[in-house]
C-alpha cells in the first residue's frame, strides 16, 4: 500500500494521501482520463459525471477531481481486500478523511516491525530483571528505561488504532480492550519501579506476551488460541467429568489406606486427592500402590480400575471429543473466513464500478485497484489475473467473478513457452539434454536408492569398527574416504538433476531441496570434523540422508506430507507453548525465586532427592537444580514438568519449602500443558485424515489442474477488455500483435487450496445460505474452466436491485 506523508493537520488527511498521486500521469493504467472543467471563477468542478461511481467514504466534504475521485476508490478498496485477507472487522475501517493517516501509519509494513520489535523487547527483559540471568542483568534504571521506551511504541500504536475507531467501537474489540488495560498496568508499574529503583512483586509480566500475540506478524498464533478458546467448553465439561472421579477414588481411597501407616500417600483427605491427581499422571505408579498391596493383593484392584477408569477411558475419550470439536471448528473457521473475504470483495466491488458500467469492474479500475493492494505485481500479472477471473464477453468483471479475486492472487504467471527445458538455443543444450536423459533412465532412482543403501552400509560398519578414541572414531565416521566418495556421487547427482531441470524447477521439490541440503551438511561437516576433530556434533548430518529411503513406502509419504500441511500450524502451536511457558515462568519466578531446595526436605518421602554436599552427592541429589531462580532455569523446570515424569517431586519439595497452596500452581501449569497439548493432538489427527481422504479422492491428474490455472490471450483482446497507457506498454513485449499467447499459473499447495477442493459441496451450501440470509437470489455454480476441481464462481443473476448503482456508500 503507497506510504502517506505525515499531514500538517487532522483534516488534511486526503490532501497528503493525494500528494503521492499528483505527479502521476493521467495515462497510469488504473487511471481515468479527467473529466473536470475550469469554472468561470478560476475552481474546477465535477461536470462529466458518468464515469464515476459509488463514492468513496473517506470522499466526505472533499471537493476532488475525478482522477483523485478514483484514487481514492482504489485505495479504499484495497482497504478492504487487506481487512478480507487478514481477517479483520469491518467495524474497524476508517470512515472519514480524518481517520486515514492514523490508520496508513498503524498498517504500514515498517511500523509493523517497530510493533513486533517492540514486543520482542518487552518479553527479553525478563533476562535483565530481578531474578535475571547473571550473563544479561542490568542496573533497575537500565531495564525499567528500555520498558518505558517500548511501552510508548505500543502505547503510539493503540493511540493511533483509538483515532479512527474510536472508544464506542473498540469497547467490542475484547483483544485491544485487554491490550489496554495491561498496557495502563504495566506503564504504571514501570514508573513506580524507576522511582523506588528496585523492583516489587511484579506477576504482571506474565502478561507481556500479550503485546506480542497482538502483532500482524502473530495472526497464526492468535487463530490457534481462538481455537484453544473455542475447544475449551468440551474440555471443561471432560475436566470436570474427569475431577469427579478423581475426588470420588480419593475419598475411598482415604477410607482404605489411611490406617496403613506405612502408606504415607492417604494419612488426610487432601493427601489422598493429590496423590490419586499425582497417578492420574502415572508418574508415582505403582509407587503409591505397593505398601497397600503388601498388606493385601486384592488393593491392586482399586488401583488397576481407577488407572483404566481416568486414563484409558476417559482421558482418550476427551481427546476424542476435542478432536470432534477441533475438526467442527476447523471446517467453520474455513466457512467463515471464506464468507468473510466474500463480503470484502463485495465492499471493494462497490467502489470499483461505474456508471457506464454499474455491474461491472473494468480493467482500468481492476488495475488501479491493484496498484494500491499488491503494488509489486506487474501490468502482466494484473492483466492475466482479470483474465482469469473474466469468463464472461462484457469486458468486464461481474459481482461473482469479483469475489473470486482472492483465489487468483496465489498464482504466479509463465508464458507456456518457457516451460520449454531451460537449456533450449543455449550453449549448455548438449549437456543438458545429456543429463535429462541421464535423469530419466529408467534405473535412475534405483541407482540412487543403491547408492544412499550404500552409504549406510559404510556407516555401520565405520561404527562396528574398533577406534583408538572418540576423535578417530567420529574421523571414521564422517571424513574417512568412503564419506568423500558418497558425498562426491550425491553432487554428482543433484548437479545431473539441476542440469536437466534448471535449478528453479529443481528448487520446487522439497525432496530435492532435502537432499541437497543434507549433502552440503555433511560435506561441511566433513571439512569441520578435518579441522577440529573435537567438533563431535557434525556426526550427525551424514546419517540425515538415509531419511530419503522413507520416501520409498506410500505410508511415510502420507507422514511427511502432513507434516508439510501442519508446518505453519506446528509454528502456531509451538509459540502457544513458549507464551505459556514464559507466562508460568514469571509467576514461578515471583512465587518461589527466594527458595533454596538443598537439603531442603528433610524426614519427608523427597528426602533423597535433595540431598546436597559440596564434597560428595547421592545420585538422585540433583533436584534441586530444578528451580525458578531465572527465566532460563524456570524454562526448564517446567519442561520437566510438561514430561511429567517425577514431576511430583518437584511439587512436594516447594509444598514442603513454601506452604501446601503451592501445589496449585504445579496442578495448574499440568491442566493448562495437557489442555494445549491434546488440541495440538487433534490437530495432528485432523490434519493426516484430512490428507488421508485427499489422497483417496485426488489423482495426480486432478491436482495438476487443481493447482494449474491456463490464460489464452492476444494482443487484440487486452486492447478490448481496455489496456491502454503504461499498461499496454508492459504487456506488448509478451502480446505480439497476431499471435494468440498462453500463459500458465501455479498457486503452491497448500492447505488453504485444497481445502476448497475437499470442501467443495460445502462452499456452494455455505454461499446459498449466505445470499439467503442477505436477502439475495440463490447463486448458481459456473467453474473458471471445464475442469470440475477449478475453484467455484458464484454467479449472480442480474436484478433490478442489483442493478442499480449504490451511490453515495457509507459504512
Amino acid at each position: 500500500m503507497a506510504s502517506l506523508r505525515s499531514p500538517s493537520s487532522p483534516s488534511d488527511g486526503y490532501k497528503r494521501f493525494s500528494d503521492d498521486f499528483a505527479n502521476t500521469s493521467i495515462n497510469n493504467y488504473g487511471s481515468n482520463v479527467t473529466n473536470t472543467r475550469t469554472n468561470s471563477d478560476g475552481g474546477t468542478g465535477d461536470t462529466s459525471t458518468l464515469d464515476m461511481g459509488s463514492r468513496s467514504s473517506l470522499h466526505t466534504g472533499l471537493h476532488m477531481s475525478e482522477d483523485e475521485h478514483w484514487e481514492m476508490n482504489y485505495h479504499e478498496a484495497a482497504i478492504y481486500l487487506e481487512e478480507g485477507l487478514n481477517n479483520e472487522k469491518f467495524d474497524s475501517h476508517p470512515s472519514s478523511p480524518e481517520e486515514l493517516p492514523a490508520y496508513l501509519r498503524v498498517h504500514n509494513p515498517w511500523y509493523h516491525g517497530l510493533d513486533l520489535l517492540a514486543s520482542l523487547v518487552l518479553i527479553m527483559l525478563a533476562f535483565t530483571e530481578d531474578p535475571a540471568v547473571p550473563a544479561f542483568e542490568l542496573p533497575v534504571w537500565a531495564h525499567g528505561t528500555i520498558e518505558l521506551m517500548a511501552l510508548t511504541v505500543i502505547g503510539v500504536e493503540l493511540h493511533l488504532k483509538l483515532k479512527w475507531i474510536g472508544w464506542s467501537t473498540i469497547l467490542k474489540h475484547k483483544r485491544t480492550m485487554i491490550k489496554g488495560i495491561t498496557l495502563l498496568i504495566m506503564v504504571l508499574e514501570a514508573v513506580v519501579v524507576l522511582c523506588r529503583q528496585s523492583s516489587h512483586f511484579r506477576v504482571t509480566r506474565a502478561l507481556r506476551p500479550i503485546f506480542l500475540v497482538d502483532t500482524r506478524h502473530c495472526g497464526g498464533v492468535r487463530r490457534f488460541i481462538r481455537q484453544i478458546l473455542q475447544s475449551l467448553p468440551p474440555i471443561i465439561d471432560m475436566l470436570g467429568l474427569l475431577m469427579f472421579f478423581v475426588a470420588t477414588y480419593s475419598l475411598l481411597g482415604y477410607y482404605l489406606f489411611s490406617e496403613h501407616i506405612d502408606n504415607g500417600h492417604f494419612q488426610t483427605i487432601s493427601d489422598s486427592f493429590v496423590s490419586m491427581f499425582v497417578l492420574l499422571t502415572t508418574a508415582n505408579f505403582p509407587d503409591v500402590m505397593m505398601p497397600s498391596y503388601a498388606k493385601s493383593k486384592w488393593y491392586a484392584l482399586f488401583f488397576i480400575l481407577y488407572i483404566i477408569t481416568v486414563l484409558y477411558v476417559l482421558m482418550n475419550l476427551m481427546l476424542a471429543v476435542v478432536y470432534e470439536t477441533f475438526t467442527r471448528i476447523e471446517r467453520e473457521k474455513c466457512r467463515a473466513l471464506l464468507l468473510h473475504r466474500r463480503r470484502a470483495a463485495r465492499h471493494a466491488f462497490r467502489l470499483l464500478v461505474s456508471r457506464r458500467a454499474p455491474r461491472h469492474v473494468r480493467l482500468r479500475h481492476f488495475a488501479g485497484l491493484m496498484r494500491h493492494y499488491a503494488p509489486h505485481y506487474s501490468g502482466l500479472d494484473v492483466y492475466l489475473m482479470f483474465k482469469q477471473l473474466n469468463h464472461s464477453d462484457t469486458g468486464g468483471l461481474s459481482s461473482s467473478e469479483f469475489a473470486n479475486l482472492y483465489e487468483v492472487f496465489a498464482l504466479r504467471w509463465c508464458p507456456q513457452q518457457s516451460r520449454a527445458p531451460w537449456y533450449s538455443a543455449s550453449a549448455l543444450e548438449p549437456l543438458g539434454r545429456a543429463a535429462a536423459a541421464a535423469v530419466r533412465w529408467p534405473y535412475f532412482e534405483y541407482l540412487i536408492y543403491a547408492l544412499i543403501i550404500g552409504n549406510g552400509i559404510s556407516m555401520v560398519l565405520r561404527v562396528c569398527e574398533a577406534a583408538g578414541d572418540l576423535q578417530d572414531s567420529a574421523r571414521l565416521l564422517c571424513a574417512s574416504w568412503d564419506t568423500w566418495l558418497f558425498l562426491t556421487l550425491f553432487l554428482l547427482e543433484a548437479g545431473l538433476r539441476i542440469m536437466a531441470m534448471g535449478l528453479a524447477a529443481y528448487l520446487e521439490s522439497g525432496w530435492n531441496v532435502f537432499d541437497l541440503s543434507v549433502t552440503l551438511l555433511a560435506l561441511m561437516g566433513a571439512v569441520l570434523l578435518s579441522i577440529a576433530p573435537k567438533l563431535f556434533i557434525v556426526v550427525i548430518f551424514r546419517p540425515l540422508r538415509l531419511m530419503r529411503l522413507y520416501k520409498l513406502k506410500k505410508r511415510y509419504r502420507d507422514v511427511f506430507g502432513t507434516l508439510v500441511l501442519l508446518s505453519p500450524l506446528m509454528s502456531s502451536a509451538g509459540c502457544v507453548m513458549l507464551v505459556m511457558y514464559y507466562f508460568f515462568a514469571i509467576v514461578g519466578m515471583e512465587l518461589f525465586a527466594t527458595y533454596d531446595l538443598r537439603n531442603c526436605c528433610v524426614n519427608t518421602t523427597v528426602e533423597d532427592f535433595y540431598k546436597f554436599s559440596l564434597n560428595s552427592s547421592t545420585p538422585l541429589g540433583y533436584y534441586y537444580l530444578n528451580n525458578f531462580e531465572n527465566i532460563v532455569t524456570s524454562g526448564v523446570t517446567l519442561f520437566e514438568l510438561t514430561v511429567v515424569n517425577n514431576w511430583f517431586i518437584l511439587m512436594n519439595a516447594y509444598a514442603t519449602v513454601a506452604g501446601q497452596f503451592s501445589r496449585m500452581y504445579f496442578m495448574v501449569f499440568y491442566l493448562f500443558t495437557m489442555v494445549v497439548l491434546t488440541i495440538v493432538v487433534a490437530s495432528v489427527l485432523e490434519a493426516f485424515r484430512f490428507r488421508i481422504q485427499y489422497k483417496r479422492s485426488t489423482t495426480k491428474r486432478d491436482e495438476e489442474k487443481l493447482l494449474h490455472e491456463e490464460v489464452h490471450t492476444n494482443w487484440e483482446e487486452a486492447q478490448r477488455l481496455g489496456a491502454s497507457g503504461d499498461l499496454a506498454e508492459e504487456l506488448r513485449p509478451y502480446l505480439p500483435p497476431g499471435v494468440d499467447v498462453t500463459f500458465i499459473g501455479s498457486r503452491p499447495r497448500t492447505k488453504e487450496v485444497l481445502q476448497r477442493r475437499m470442501y467443495q459441496s460445502d462452499i456452494q451450501k455455505w454461499l446459498a445460505e449466505e445470499d439467503e440470509n442477505e436477502g439475495m437470489p440463490p447463486s448458481t455454480t459456473l467453474t473458471s474452466s471445464e475442469d470440475p476441481l477449478s475453484p467455484p464462481l458464484i454467479h449472480q443473476p442480474e436484478t433490478e436491485s442489483n442493478s442499480q448503482l449504490q451511490t453515495g456508500y457509507q459504512l
